[in-house]
């Protein structure tokens, strides 16, 4: 009786904190995405600057980070017909891969993007290790 108790409450914890975990893709496998040519939207919220620096081929250019405010998620509800217009996965990419990200992720979330299509690049621009995929500009 006491491990079915435990049992049951260790699948409610897992369950809950599952339920508010965003989805994150790890860099091998966002690398395989990119060189089999997986069909993602790769929606890049890095400020202007960073974005000019470095970003994937065919990103999304929004320049929302760290998407808190009303004129930074404006920028998200811009490509919002995009995105929806498509059945493809959205990759967020962002400096780190931390708060922006997540509140990206929370806002097209809440704008009726399905979780399933949503991921977040764990580490962001800053942990991407293969370098010479970026598109680099100034």
């Amino acid at each position: 009786m006491k491990k079915m108790f435990f049992l049951s409450l260790a699948l409610l914890l897992y369950s809950v904190i599952s339920a508010s975990a965003e989805n994150y893709v790890k860099p091998d496998q966002f690398k395989q995405w990119i060189e089999t040519s997986k069909p993602v939207q790769i929606v890049d919220i890095q400020p202007a600057e960073e974005f000019e620096k470095h970003h994937f081929k065919n990103s999304i250019q929004t320049n929302a980070f760290p998407a808190k405010s009303d004129a930074e998620k404006e920028r998200l509800d811009r490509i919002l017909p995009t995105l929806q217009a498509s059945k493809e996965d959205i990759v967020i990419v962002c400096p780190r891969g931390g708060g922006g990200a997540k509140n990206t992720y929370e806002h097209l979330k809440a704008k009726g993007i399905p979780e399933s299509r949503l991921f977040i690049l764990e580490k962001g621009v800053e942990g991407w290790p293969y370098k010479e995929m970026f598109i680099q500009g100034k």
